[in-house]
């Protein structure tokens, strides 16, 4: 029979278990003043079609969303397989996050890193709050992509990239 561990710290049990499935690796930013502001999530998922709406998780000990949440724009960026040094840049606390990345900004303000694999310009649909986080919906009102770029994958706290193998497509 299956043992469930909760003794000791339930988060840490919790966080590796979730640990166990791989996730994307995107980076959520904007402008201020011409200035980009943005981190680094592995919280992003794919909500709804119609609408479209894709979903991040953000700790409300952030203190980059304070400055992003009330942007008109977000640029989502899906980081790409070579993306690493970005995704521990953009990780960071202190710092210039942007120093030396690549990135580009739409007039509206939206910010993408342009090595990426795949960009979604957003906006806030919805937060909803959960335990120590906030569930943020967002609206996707236009996207660019490309397939054949293989993406960056967080999995077991390590960044990773997919390995070559022919499968059957779904």
């Amino acid at each position: 029979m299956l043992e469930m561990r909760t003794a000791g710290d339930p988060g840490r049990s919790l966080r590796q278990a979730v640990g166990c499935f791989p996730s994307g690796a995107v980076a959520l930013a904007a402008t201020s003043g011409g200035v980009p502001s943005g981190f680094f999530l592995n919280s992003f998922t794919s909500v709804s079609l119609a609408p479209p709406l894709v979903s991040v998780c953000v700790q409300h000990t952030s203190r980059t969303w304070p400055e992003l949440r009330p942007r008109r724009r977000l640029g989502l960026s899906v980081l790409a397989a070579g993306d690493i040094g970005s995704a521990r840049q953009l990780s960071s606390r202190d710092g210039d996050r942007f120093r030396g990345i690549g990135w580009e900004a739409t007039v509206e303000g939206s910010v993408f890193i342009s090595s990426a694999t795949a960009f979604l310009d957003c906006r806030v649909y919805e937060e909803l709050e959960a335990g120590d986080h906030v569930l943020v919906l967002l609206e996707v009102l236009g996207c660019s992509a490309d397939p054949t770029r293989p993406p960056l994958v967080f999995h077991a706290s390590q960044f990773r990239a997919l390995a070559a193998h022919t499968t059957e497509r779904v």
